[in-house]
């Protein structure tokens, strides 16, 4: 290509894929691909069903709030393809319309599919708030609530539930003999004791029996069967959080893909054999966690993009053994954030909306996030 800018396109907008954006946004022509009209984040589902407005506060955010994204261009459309011989990328907007778009260089950040809380369906501003609220009323009305699966967002979505609404009885049930394997053991040594206090029926040794044909994508009632030989067990609403993880790959070559469908890396973020193409997030193969979704990879791979195009060395992602940061998110009494030695520290309420979301997350990482809330 014959332009003097490098052109960026980035599939995918999502936590990711938006933070690459803004660190590239002054040094490149920069097109970013999203199924959604804004940042409709996968993180902290538990503050998302229990308290959806302080939630969308900070993770549910259109894109035109973000003034680091000025420069920015955004295409609404699914992806359906990308041609790697002529460097196009291709989509379809909800009208139907073809996308294509040119690259010099492509970041893969598509994400996963999970739950029915990270689905890649298009959707308007819209549509997008009104699942919100319609999950918040029918977890609102149900007496009982049964949570299924032993990452950070079955204990997440135990705790905010049971802290929301202390009348509900909730029950977490979890395969093996302790929830968050991915965390340090002293993390859910933690987070078990608080759960205790806040009401949560715990139970160890539990798998479920998933229906045929049910994806875990739905918020579901009535009886629940344990492979593991236990009684069954019934709820007003059960949520399925049993880690059922698909990336959203659909859209590109077999050959860039490993056994389970996750984009093939080298350290440096980059697609074996194809030059010019990287990938981030979850979707991205760089560890057995996917870390690079979590730990601020962003600035490893900005650098390598604009390294590899003026010939310098790139720098490698060295990621964390375990996974750490907050798991139940912010709570009446503050944050707590685990070290990936598992030892927790908290910030205080006041600090937590006075000083780190305006300053640090609003300013600090996203260079500037415009006043208004799509959801009250």
């Amino acid at each position: 290509m014959s332009r003097s800018r490098q052109r960026v396109v980035i599939a995918g907008l999502g936590d990711s894929g938006l933070l690459t954006a803004i660190r590239l946004a002054r040094s490149a022509e920069v097109v970013g691909i999203s199924a959604k009209p804004g940042l409709v984040s996968g993180q902290e589902l538990g503050v998302r069903l229990a308290r959806p407005a302080q939630w969308a506060r900070d993770y549910w955010v259109p894109f035109d709030r973000y003034r680091a994204l000025d420069r920015v261009r955004t295409v609404q459309a699914r992806l359906v393809g990308v041609d790697l011989m002529e460097r196009v990328v291709c989509g379809r907007r909800d009208d139907g319309t073809e996308v294509n778009e040119p690259y010099d260089t492509l970041v893969i950040s598509t994400g996963v599919r999970n739950g029915f809380w990270r689905q890649p369906d298009l959707q308007s501003a819209a549509e997008v708030g009104a699942e919100l609220t319609a999950v918040h009323d029918r977890l609102a009305a149900a007496r009982t609530v049964i949570v299924i699966g032993g990452g950070a967002a079955a204990v997440s979505v135990a705790a905010n539930i049971a802290g929301r609404w202390p009348g509900t009885r909730v029950d977490l049930y979890f395969p093996h003999e302790r929830a968050l394997l991915e965390h340090h053991p002293r993390v859910w040594d933690h987070l078990r004791r608080r759960l205790i206090r806040l009401g949560v029926g715990l139970h160890p040794g539990h798998r479920a029996e998933v229906p045929d044909g049910f994806g875990c994508d739905a918020i579901t009632s009535g009886e629940v069967r344990w492979s593991t030989g236990q009684a069954p067990s019934r709820a007003d609403a059960v949520l399925w959080a049993v880690g059922q993880v698909r990336p959203n790959t659909e859209w590109l070559p077999a050959e860039m893909l490993d056994a389970d469908g996750f984009v093939r890396v080298t350290p440096q973020l980059q697609v074996p054999g194809h030059r010019g193409v990287f990938a981030i997030g979850d979707v991205a193969a760089t560890d057995p966690l996917r870390s690079s979704a979590r730990n601020r990879a962003d600035a490893v791979l900005a650098h390598n993009i604009r390294a590899e195009r003026a010939g310098r060395a790139l720098r490698s992602y060295q990621p964390p053994r375990r996974r750490w940061g907050s798991v139940i998110g912010v709570q009446d009494d503050g944050v707590e954030v685990f070290a990936p030695n598992g030892r927790a520290f908290r910030v205080p309420a006041w600090p937590v909306r006075r000083v780190l979301m305006p300053w640090i997350v609003r300013r600090g990482i996203y260079r500037g996030v415009r006043a208004n809330q799509p959801l009250d």
